[in-house]
C-alpha cells in the first residue's frame, strides 16, 4: 500500500508539477466557455474544474487523468438552466454524483468490454475534430497578430521538445508569448474576453430548491443523462490514457470517484463534470503521470484565479488555441486512414459512423452508442450464417448443422431442412453447432415436430453441455 501510494503520488514530482501548471492554464478558457454554453456565470465552470480536479486526484482510479467541467456535460445542462435556474443545476449535479457512485458500486466498467476497437478509434478521432472545431471561433475575423501568435505557438510546441525536455513546451509558449503580448500591446483576444473572473474562493452551500418529489422528477432525467454521458466519456478517456502511458487503471474506482467529485462540486457552486480527453492528453504529453499532476492542475487553477487573476486574463487566446490544435494533431489516430483500407468494411463503417454522429450532434454518447449497436448488428449478421449438410448414415437421413443457432439464424436453419422425408430415421447432428437462446430451442422443437408429423423417428445428438441444458429447460418436444 505504501509503495503504491508513493508510485501514484511521488514517483514523478517534477514532471507532474510542471504538467499540472500547463493544464491549469489550458483549463481556464475551457471552463469559461463551457459555463457560457450552459448559461451560467463563468465562475461556475471554474469552481467546478477546481473542485473536480482536486477531488478526483485523491479518489479517482486513473492517475494522471484530468477531470473538470466539460462541453459534453454543459450541453445537457442548457434546458435545465434555462427553465429552472442555477440552483436546480446544482441539485442535478449532486444527484448525478449519487447515480455515478451507484454505477461504480455496480461495476459499470464491465460495459467497456462491449465497446469495439472501431468505436474507440471513432471516438478519439471525433473528439480531436471537435476540439479543433472549438478553436476556430478564436480565429474568425481575427487580426494578423492572432495568426502569427498561433503559428509561433505551433512551432514552439512542435520543435522545443526535441531540445528542451525539462520544461513542457506548452508552458514555454504560454509564458514567452504572453510576455511579448503584454509588452508589445498587440491586438489579440485574451482570456479576459471570454468572461469575467471573480477573485474569490468557492463557498459551501446547499442548493435552494424544495426537497420534494416534484424537484426529483425535474432533475432526475438530467442527472441520469449527465451521469451516463460523464461516465462514458470518462471510461473511454481512461482507456486512451491507459494506452498512452502503457499502464492500467481501476475504472470502477474512477466511476465512484467521478460521483464523489460531482457531489463535492455541487456543494461548492460548480457544475457537473467528467474526464477531459484534451487536457488529459496535454497532461500526459507534458510529462504528467501521477495523481500529483491532477492535484496541481486544480490547485494552480485556483491560484491563478485568486493571485494572478489580473495576469491570467491577459493571456492571448491564440496561444491557448494553438496548444489545443497541437493536442488535436497528437490525439487524432492518423493510422485510421490505413485502417479504413485494410479493415473489414463493417468495422470501417462503424468507425466512420461513430465519427460522423459525434461531430454532427456534438454528443459523444449518441455516437458511441450508435457505433456499439451497429457493431452488434454487423456481428450478429456475420455469425448468423449457418450451414446444414444433408447425407446418409446407414439407412438414416443425416443433417449436420454447422454454425451458431440463435434468433438470427433460426429461420435459415429451418428453411434448409428437407421436411418431405417420410417414415425414415432422421438424425440432427449439432456436433459443430451451438444452441444459444429460446429462438434456437424453438427452431429445433419445430424441426423435430415437423419430421415426426411425417412419421419419422428423430434423434438429436452432438449437443454440448450448455446446449443440452438449455434444450432440457425450454424444449416442448419429447424424444
Amino acid at each position: 500500500m505504501k509503495n503504491e501510494l508513493k508510485q501514484e503520488w511521488f514517483s514523478n514530482i517534477r514532471g507532474d508539477l510542471l504538467a499540472g501548471i500547463v493544464v491549469a492554464l489550458a483549463l481556464i478558457p475551457e471552463a469559461i466557455a463551457f459555463s457560457i454554453i450552459a448559461g451560467v456565470d463563468p465562475m461556475v465552470g471554474l469552481y467546478a474544474s477546481f473542485c473536480i480536479a482536486v477531488t478526483i486526484a485523491i479518489v479517482g482510479g486513473r492517475p494522471g487523468m484530468i477531470s473538470a467541467a466539460t462541453g459534453a456535460m454543459a450541453l445537457l445542462m442548457v434546458p435545465l438552466v434555462r427553465e429552472y435556474g442555477h440552483d436546480y443545476l446544482l441539485a442535478a449535479t449532486l444527484l448525478t454524483g449519487v447515480i455515478q457512485i451507484v454505477f461504480g458500486v455496480c461495476k459499470i466498467a464491465r460495459v467497456m468490454k462491449f465497446v469495439p476497437r472501431a468505436v474507440m478509434m471513432g471516438f478519439v478521432n471525433a473528439l480531436a475534430i471537435l476540439i479543433f472545431m472549438a478553436q476556430m471561433p478564436h480565429f474568425l475575423g481575427a487580426s494578423a497578430e492572432t495568426y502569427i501568435f498561433a503559428a509561433v505557438t505551433l512551432l514552439i510546441v512542435f520543435i522545443v521538445p526535441r531540445y528542451v525536455k525539462t520544461i513542457p513546451a506548452p508552458l514555454i509558449a504560454i509564458v514567452a508569448l504572453t510576455a511579448i503580448a503584454l509588452f508589445a500591446n498587440f491586438d489579440l483576444r485574451t482570456v479576459g474576453d471570454m468572461g469575467k473572473i471573480t477573485r474569490s474562493f468557492p463557498e459551501f452551500f446547499i442548493p435552494r430548491v424544495p426537497f420534494t418529489f416534484e424537484t426529483l422528477v425535474i432533475v432526475f432525467p438530467y442527472s441520469l443523462a449527465m451521469a451516463v454521458v460523464g461516465l462514458l466519456e470518462t471510461l473511454l478517456t481512461s482507456s486512451i490514457v491507459d494506452d498512452m502511458t502503457d499502464t492500467g487503471s481501476d475504472k470502477n474506482r474512477e466511476a465512484r470517484g467521478q460521483g464523489i467529485a460531482n457531489i463535492v462540486t455541487g456543494f461548492f457552486g460548480g457544475m457537473a463534470g467528467c474526464a477531459m480527453i484534451g487536457q488529459s492528453v496535454i497532461n500526459v504529453r507534458s510529462g504528467g503521470r501521477g495523481r500529483l499532476s491532477t492535484l496541481t492542475a486544480g490547485l494552480f487553477l485556483m491560484f491563478l484565479i485568486i493571485v494572478l487573476g489580473d495576469v491570467v486574463v491577459r493571456i492571448p487566446m491564440a496561444v491557448l488555441a494553438g496548444i489545443m490544435i497541437m493536442v488535436c494533431i497528437g490525439t487524432f489516430d492518423w493510422a485510421s486512414f490505413s485502417y479504413l483500407r485494410k479493415a473489414p468494411r463493417s468495422d470501417a463503417a462503424v468507425m466512420l459512423i461513430t465519427v460522423i454522429i459525434v461531430v454532427w450532434t456534438h454528443d459523444l454518447s449518441k455516437g458511441v452508442i450508435a457505433g456499439v449497436i451497429l457493431s452488434a448488428i454487423f456481428f450478429a449478421a456475420k455469425i448468423s450464417k449457418i450451414d446444414v449438410r444433408q447425407g446418409m448414415e446407414g439407412n438414416a437421413h443425416l443433417f449436420e448443422v454447422d454454425g451458431q443457432l440463435f434468433f438470427a439464424s433460426a429461420d435459415r436453419f429451418l428453411s434448409v431442412l428437407d421436411f418431405t422425408i417420410s417414415g425414415k430415421e432422421v438424425i440432427l447432428d449439432f456436433s459443430s453447432s451451438r444452441i444459444w437462446d429460446d429462438s434456437a430451442v424453438g427452431a429445433v422443437d419445430k424441426a423435430v415436430l415437423n419430421f415426426k408429423s411425417h412419421s419419422n423417428n428423430v434423434t438429436v445428438r452432438g449437443l454440448d453441455l450448455p446446449s443440452e441444458q438449455l434444450m432440457k429447460s425450454l424444449t416442448v418436444t419429447a424424444e
